[in-house]
């Protein structure tokens, strides 16, 4: 009897519901497989845009050691070739070869930047050459291949974001802290990941580099990004390797980091607007800056 009442009143509708069941597994295998495939194609898209951006950063390095490039306000200009000629000598170097190497690299893209070149900013024009001064020494010094240096750019992109998400990049809003700051955090866990160390590491290195320039001032001459722009770039890239380094060591840093990002906003806001990118304060308004100004200018 009980086999016949399941038969008479229940079979129809256990077959269309489970006929349902099928009909909508089969469309959330075939919408999991379609958002994949889109995952799996926007990643390769970036990653052809990544790939790309780093080779036009390896021209512009390579570019800008070994020519005289004149900055538009003519503060800046020769700077790279002087410091790898000084390499090349037979002078010892303080620094050694490799710090050398990326010193020249980070300034010599802030004069193609400060000429009217191409370049690309990371995170900002201001502070574009800190990453690629460290990412493509590193990688040209140890033959990194063009995957892994990809790989780093990824992660330097994912430090900036969370930077750009929780505070700024801007020396306009956060001083100078903000740009070379969040440039140096950016390509010091970018080196992390290229020699190997753990995300963890990554995200402590660029700890370290936002509270090693914390509070400094944006205070360009003329409102030029030259100067102390330029120099600001290869103490930048100094920061990132140094940080690297620490992290690499095992030195991590006893504050999280989104607790240092949130600190850096903070400290960006005190800054008065004189030296915010104004060219108001620092030594943008020191007799020599004003007077630097006036011959730029008239």
């Amino acid at each position: 009897i009980l086999v016949w009442i399941l038969a008479r009143f229940a079979y129809k509708p256990l077959v269309s519901m489970m006929q349902e069941r099928k009909e909508r597994i089969a469309k959330d295998l075939a919408d999991a497989q379609a958002a994949r495939t889109e995952a799996e194609q926007f990643k390769a898209d970036y990653a052809a845009q990544i790939a790309n951006a780093r080779q036009e950063a390896q021209q512009i390095v390579e570019k800008a050691v070994q020519e005289d490039i004149k900055s538009m306000g003519g503060l800046i200009g020769g700077e790279a070739k002087k410091l790898t000629n000084f390499r090349n000598s037979s002078a010892k170097t303080v620094c050694g070869d490799l710090m050398n190497k990326a010193m020249a690299a980070a300034m010599g893209t802030m004069e193609v930047n400060a000429s009217m070149g191409l370049i690309v900013a990371a995170p900002t024009a201001g502070s574009c050459g800190i990453l690629p001064g460290a990412i493509v020494t590193i990688g040209k010094e140890y033959g990194i291949d063009d995957e892994t240096m990809i790989d780093a750019l990824f992660t330097a992109s994912a430090i900036g974001a969370i930077i750009t998400r929780n505070a700024t990049v801007s020396g306009a809003e956060g001083g100078c802290q903000a740009e070379t700051g969040a440039a140096a955090a950016m390509a010091s866990a970018g080196v992390v990941e290229m020699m190997g160390g753990s995300p963890e590491q990554a995200v402590h290195a660029a700890s370290h580099c936002l509270q090693n320039v914390m509070g400094l001032v944006c205070d360009p001459i003329a409102g030029l990004v030259e100067v102390p722009c330029q120099g600001r770039n290869a103490i930048g890239v100094a920061n990132a390797l140094i940080s690297a380094e620490l992290c690499l060591a095992g030195i991590l840093n006893i504050i999280p980091f989104d607790e240092t990002v949130a600190a850096m906003y903070k400290v960006g806001k005190t800054l008065p607007m004189e030296l915010r990118e104004t060219a108001l304060g620092g030594v943008a308004a020191t007799c020599t800056g004003c007077s630097l100004t006036n011959k730029i200018f008239g």
